[in-house]
């Protein structure tokens, strides 16, 4: 008697998605910083813009503000040791926003491709879920 050899069904593969490995979804997180709050904003709404016309549905988080660090600086009008004590108060205060966009790291390039502000520090790094 003959025994013939069980086959397992098998789905047939969706055409076009053969040879395609999809990237996994990662973690983007974008760091704002700059002296004017005004840029900031602007370049926060700009990526969040950008972020929501992309074809993919890109899930975003933020900006979160972050509390801003004010640097002072005192010192002396006098430029020798002479005269009144008479003291300079310099201030600068640097804004920080964060946000985390979930996407592949290949459509962060085409969301970042925006115009900034002048004054703006960019800071994106790339982490797991």
């Amino acid at each position: 008697m003959a025994t013939a050899a069980y086959q397992v069904p098998v789905k047939p593969a969706k055409l076009g998605l053969e040879g395609q490995q999809q990237e996994p979804v990662r973690r983007i997180r974008i760091t704002l910083s700059s002296t004017k709050v005004k840029n900031v904003e602007k370049v926060c709404s700009d990526l969040i813009k950008r972020a929501k016309q992309h074809p993919d549905a890109i899930r975003t988080k933020g900006p979160v503000r972050m509390p801003t660090k004010t640097l002072r600086i005192t010192t002396r009008k006098a430029p020798c040791g002479e005269g009144t004590n008479t003291w300079d108060r310099f201030e600068m205060r640097i804004h920080k926003r964060v946000m985390d966009l979930f996407t592949t790291p290949g459509t962060v390039k085409t969301i970042t491709a925006i115009d900034m502000e002048p004054g703006v520090e960019v800071e994106v790094t790339i982490g797991d879920i």
